[in-house]
């Protein structure tokens, strides 16, 4: 289980081997996270994503590709359910984490920076979304060491560091 942690900060500033990206089906590019991912990464990811991924990616699913000129060393895109146009399913959700751990195993990867999947431009219930994450990065046999979310903004953190205070019983 990997130890989990979070920051208030910008995702493309991490200093770990790879950053999520929370990525749209067509894997070219987009807004929020995956379009400031895209922007200061630069080009190479770009053209990273059209090679390894030329139908796109599915909802659920991860792969990685280069980062570019992030600090990161690769750049692990999932696509999370979009909550506002009916894909509701917490499964696919908690796919995202998974599979974006396995894909970290699959690299090596010791360090791994994760933003909220689909609690942005995707609409997925804020609190729903960090006790998904949460809950399932803390029982993933992944062999990660570190897991980091990082929150843009103080409520968000509030909320993450709030959900991975133990309770009264010590879990």
């Amino acid at each position: 289980m990997p130890r989990i942690t979070a920051v208030r900060g910008d995702i493309t500033q991490q200093d770990v081997d790879a950053i999520v990206n929370a990525a749209n089906n067509a894997m070219r590019g987009g807004g929020g996270v995956d379009g400031a991912i895209h922007r200061a990464g630069g080009p190479a990811i770009l053209r990273d994503c059209i090679d390894r991924f030329p139908d796109g990616l599915a909802t659920g699913d991860a792969g990685w590709t280069t980062a570019g000129a992030l600090p990161a060393r690769w750049v692990i895109h999932t696509v999370g359910p979009n909550y506002r146009a009916g894909q509701r399913n917490p499964e696919l959700l908690r796919s995202c984490y998974r599979r974006s751990l396995e894909v970290a195993d699959e690299l090596g990867v010791q360090t791994v920076a994760f933003p909220l999947i689909s609690a942005g431009i995707y609409g997925w219930p804020l609190d729903d979304a960090i006790t998904t994450a949460v809950e399932t990065v803390a029982v993933s046999p992944s062999q990660v060491a570190a897991v980091t979310f990082v929150a843009f903004d103080d409520d968000i953190y509030g909320r993450i560091q709030r959900r991975l205070e133990p309770d009264r019983d010590g879990r």
